[in-house]
């Protein structure tokens, strides 16, 4: 098969957020790993090395087809459900107990609590009291939205708000870049005090993935942002445009034993996207000191939800809720927890 060489190099896969590959991916890559090494063995031979919560959000399940297949084939449709997981192999579970984002215990506590349903009404108390349906005027805070369409409305509205001049930034494109990998839009429309979000890291380390700012300065050629580090001084920073390279892997015809990687594509654009909102599935893996958690009229419709939006927070005292919490908000899959007190008995 073509490229089939470059599988064969491979020693281990490492699989991040693993709570979201799906039953049926997972299967799809162990057949694919078999063929391409020709090694009839789980994943081909190669270690797999999953790190993930499975607490928080679940695998995608995009149609209704989706949902029956899945459904009609697999227990669940979260990766320890898939076929090459049930007989052939079994694995080593460690849990990681160190937490980083977050220093107050009884924060973490509470966190804990949600995450395995085990929140009672002194918990519940403690959260609602972060309730204020107003939005803070101080501080940079960041809404959590459990849906696109809101997020998108939210920002849309935002920027429309702001009495300025709207500047707007074409990205260069050159080779083959699909909109569908585009990390920030194509057509980048900012105002002057527009709240932005950070979509790389700086390799001078003026910010990182996830950093929040306001835009202070616009020219044509020319944004300038003004953040505040963690002692609380604010700075005002120039961003330049920065590239995104897509990478296609294959073996080095010259070197035989090497793997080769060669830019099919390059997007090029200032690493910024609007940010007064953003989705709860998009905040998984950040960290803010401020967010408004706005699960909407409807509650939290997924499992893992509640969880993820709070805890992307460094601070109790830094969430607001948009309204209070109910108990339905809470949702973990009875179907995890059962997984885990089984994996923990061996």
């Amino acid at each position: 098969m073509r490229n089939s060489g470059i599988y064969k190099k491979l020693d281990a896969i490492i699989i991040d957020e693993i709570s979201m590959v799906r039953a049926d991916m997972l299967d799809n890559m162990d057949v694919f790993l078999r063929i391409n090494r020709d090694v009839d063995e789980p994943f081909g031979g190669v270690q797999m090395i999953f790190f993930g919560d499975l607490f928080q959000l679940p695998p995608v399940v995009a149609s209704n087809f989706e949902k029956e297949y899945l459904s009609e084939k697999y227990e669940t449709p979260y990766f320890f459900s898939a076929e090459i997981m049930q007989d052939e192999i079994d694995f080593e579970m460690l849990e990681l107990n160190t937490v980083y984002r977050q220093d107050d215990r009884t924060f973490i506590n509470l966190l804990d609590n949600i995450r395995t349903n085990e929140l009672d009404w002194d918990d519940l108390e403690a959260l609602n009291e972060r309730y204020q349906p107003d939005m803070p005027d101080d501080d940079l805070y960041v809404i959590l939205s459990s849906r696109n369409k809101m997020v998108q409305e939210i920002n849309d509205q935002k920027l429309a708000e702001i009495n300025a001049i709207e500047y707007e930034y074409l990205a260069k494109i050159e080779g083959n870049f699909q909109q569908t990998i585009m990390p920030t839009e194509a057509n980048l429309r900012l105002k002057l005090g527009a709240q932005v979000m950070f979509l790389k890291n700086d390799p001078d380390k003026e910010f990182v993935n996830g950093t929040l700012g306001i835009v202070s300065y616009l020219d044509h050629d020319l944004i300038k942002v003004k953040l505040t580090e963690s002692s609380g001084t604010p700075k005002e920073i120039s961003i330049s445009p920065m590239e995104w390279e897509f990478i296609k892997y294959g073996i080095d015809d010259k070197k035989p034993g090497e793997i080769k990687a060669t830019v099919q594509g390059v997007f090029k654009q200032y690493p910024l996207k609007l940010a007064w909102a953003i989705t709860i599935h998009k905040s998984q893996g950040k960290t803010f000191n401020h967010v408004v958690v706005d699960l909407g009229k409807q509650g939290a419709f997924e499992y893992g939800q509640t969880y993820v939006a709070l805890s992307r927070c460094t601070s109790l005292e830094g969430i607001v809720l948009k309204r209070k919490l109910q108990a339905r908000d809470i949702k973990v899959d009875q179907r995890i927890v059962e997984f885990l007190e089984d994996k923990k008995r061996f």
